[in-house]
């Protein structure tokens, strides 16, 4: 471990215990410099690298923080990464393993918790995709927001931050599908209406089949054209 790791250690070892608990303004760096044995160099190293993973941030002329710690806020950058990661086939194929592995539960779990006005704004997007069938981009917006509601509704923001860097970059690829597969649309919306019934419904287990399904579509789709076309984004064919 380097130095500058060992400082950041330090410093996520203030918040982990409380002694910097969220919220909190971290003190002036020759004095935090003083109490962890660090030089000065070294803490504001130290400083920088938590302040770019979001669990600090540098307030200019005022000091620094403990952020909220959110997970929306430190899982930020799971989506950041992911975005790399997309133009290369192999890799994009675990992205929508993942998606399967955790997509599928989430809803189930959000047909245990999701209330009227939750179920009302998952329709909205419903109504949105039908009417935008034949706008790729406006459909794939919509269907991205309608996910992201079903997932909101389990209450999980930890699940939703984690998929929202995961199936959020997916959407790249299911883009890229509709717009070499015209019959993408209409099986995508029907996917998303069984959805929603089973949601309706709050049958759990009748929401994870209706998300496995849709899920594992998209995903075999993929594997296959991936194997004779390449990767979204490769030679600008990606919107």
């Amino acid at each position: 471990m380097s130095l500058t790791d060992r400082a950041i250690e330090q410093i996520r070892e203030l918040i982990r215990t409380g002694a910097l608990p969220p919220g909190s303004k971290l003190p002036p760096e020759p004095d935090l410099a003083a109490q962890l044995g660090l030089s000065r160099n070294l803490a504001r190293e130290a400083v920088k690298a938590l302040a770019v993973a979001r669990i600090l941030e540098v307030r200019r002329g005022d000091g620094t923080y403990v952020t909220s710690l959110q997970p929306s806020l430190l899982l930020e950058g799971l989506g950041g990464a992911v975005e790399l990661l997309q133009t290369d086939s192999a890799a994009l194929q675990d992205l929508m393993e993942v998606r399967r592995l955790l997509e599928p539960v989430a809803t189930a779990l959000a047909a245990t918790r999701i209330s009227d006005a939750q179920l009302g704004e998952v329709e909205r997007h419903l109504d949105a995709m039908r009417v935008a069938r034949d706008d790729v981009e406006l459909l794939n917006a919509h269907d991205a927001a309608f996910h992201r509601a079903v997932v909101a509704a389990t209450g999980n923001e930890s699940l939703l931050a984690l998929l929202e860097g995961v199936s959020g970059r997916t959407l790249r690829a299911r883009i890229w599908r509709g717009l070499v597969d015209d019959q993408a649309g209409g099986r995508t919306l029907a996917e998303h209406e069984a959805i929603f019934k089973a949601l309706t419904a709050r049958d759990a287990t009748l929401s994870q089949a209706a998300a496995l399904m849709h899920v594992s579509t998209t995903e075999g789709w993929l594997r296959e054209h991936l194997r004779t076309e390449g990767a979204p984004g490769a030679g600008g064919t990606a919107a």
